[in-house]
């Protein structure tokens, strides 16, 4: 129903007052903060998970993150308004409706973009750098490397490492190097997969959207898709058996979650290539109940491992 509804507002249509608190909250893009659950990723691995006080601290840091991110979309939809207006999909958004007009969608940027900053603040000063160079790389990618063929999913995907990495900030742990490597290769998998929808989707307009859609095909993204398919579940096994992760972690049986890795991994191209699926990765993976459940027991069976798995 809501999508039907939207479909009738033209472009020169001023938002209705009734509307307009709805559409500034979809303009800040809420079903996109899980892609920042990773930053729970340091506090479940350094078993720290049941510490009220690193706990509190991961969840502001989420909190900042989803307001810094609010501010990132808000900017990116401002910078590409028009292009998004040729869009099949993305021209129902709120600002290039004319639901939500530019100048009210600046000072939304402004005041969320500030709070999380302020709330960065709070946890300390290697966070809140680690925060601002978040913001200047959305900056860069929005203005520079979305352009930029393979540059703008390694860049998306530096994204998520940068969120790996704040959570260990947040309660000053250290990071471990296999979190960054496999934060890195599964963001590039579901990056690529994106843009393979893209092309898909846009076909021969896909050049219109964006210039380095251009130079994307879905057989050249096939391949991408396969390396860093292999190269992201040799990786997570990998980190699973190595005998200085087994020392640290306190357990011998990481490896029993390996299954539900492939099993996700083989689940999303599945909805990739037969259902046509993978421009959103965030709604999929909110959405596909088959994912939703490989994804909690998965987190279920690596918290009862690293916790219960070989007490000493």
């Amino acid at each position: 129903m809501r999508a039907a509804t939207s479909r009738k507002v033209h472009d020169s249509d001023p938002p209705a007052a009734a509307s307009l608190p709805r559409d500034l909250i979809q303009l800040l893009r809420p079903a996109q903060w899980s892609k920042n659950a990773i930053l729970f990723g340091a506090i479940l691995f350094s078993k720290h998970l049941f510490d009220r006080t690193a706990l509190l601290r991961v969840l502001a840091a989420f909190a900042s993150f989803c307001l810094v991110a609010s501010a990132a979309y808000v900017m990116n939809d401002l910078r590409d308004v028009e292009r998004d207006r040729r869009h099949p999909q993305k021209k129902y958004r709120p600002i290039p409706s004319g639901r939500v007009q530019p100048a009210l969608a600046r000072v939304v940027f402004l005041i969320v973009g500030s709070a999380g900053i302020a709330l960065a603040a709070a946890l300390g000063g290697r966070f809140l750098l680690l925060v601002l160079f978040y913001l200047v790389w959305q900056v860069a990618y929005t203005f520079l490397m979305k352009e930029a063929v393979i540059l703008d999913v390694m860049a998306l995907a530096t994204g998520f490492v940068v969120r790996a990495v704040a959570g260990g900030f947040a309660i000053d742990v250290p990071v471990s190097p296999w979190l960054v490597i496999c934060t890195f290769l599964l963001a590039l998998f579901m990056g690529f997969a994106k843009r393979r929808h893209e092309v898909v989707l846009l076909d021969a307009s896909a050049a219109d959207h964006r210039r380095s859609l251009r130079e994307y095909s879905p057989y050249f993204l096939d391949q991408m898709i396969a390396v860093v398919t292999a190269s992201t579940v040799v990786a997570y096994a990998t980190y699973t058996v190595s005998p200085e992760v087994r020392e640290k972690l306190g357990t011998e049986y990481l490896y029993l979650t390996i299954p539900f890795v492939l099993f996700g991994i083989f689940r999303y191209l599945y909805l990739v290539h037969q259902k046509e699926e993978g421009g959103n990765p965030t709604q999929l993976m909110l959405s596909d109940v088959p994912m939703i459940v490989d994804v909690l027991l998965w987190a279920l069976t690596a918290a009862l491992l690293l916790y219960w798995g070989n007490p000493r």
